[in-house]
């Protein structure tokens, strides 16, 4: 008899213990998901002084961002490509899916820098391009 209850004591305490493991497992698997599936926004890296617009419009935050500042460069994720190399920039990230091209340009820059710039991302096949703004106040 004392047998048997040692046998049935041992079932009590292996009961009374919480396994957290498939706990674990979910909340990895939420994780992953979450690191999937979050969109990334890449910046352009420096800082611009935009001009004001009473007609700007909220674009999707997908979009391939190249800042000119007030220096003349062309600045793409912190890297100066200058203005040759925002055709093939264009042409590689478009590849991959079909983005707007926003350009963060800022208010003193020549008029001349701005086309030629619009004019090579659309020359790399950008279908929309368009110059982002402050919002007016």
């Amino acid at each position: 008899m004392s047998m048997r209850k040692s046998l049935f004591q041992d079932d009590e305490a292996a009961t009374g213990e919480i396994n957290i493991s498939p706990l674990i497992d979910v909340v990895f698997i939420l994780l992953i998901f979450f690191i999937v599936t979050t969109t990334f926004v890449q910046e352009t890296g420096v800082d611009v002084n935009k001009p004001q617009a009473i007609s700007a419009q909220e674009l999707d935050s997908q979009s391939i961002l190249i800042a000119i500042t007030s220096t003349g460069q062309i600045v793409y994720g912190g890297r100066n490509i200058g203005a040759a190399g925002v055709r093939p920039l264009v042409e590689r990230l478009l590849s991959r899916d079909d983005l707007p091209v926003v350009i963060q340009a800022d208010r003193t820059v020549n008029a001349d820098l701005l086309v030629r710039v619009i004019d090579e991302a659309k020359l790399g096949g950008a279908v929309s391009v368009n110059i982002a703004t402050a919002n007016y106040q």
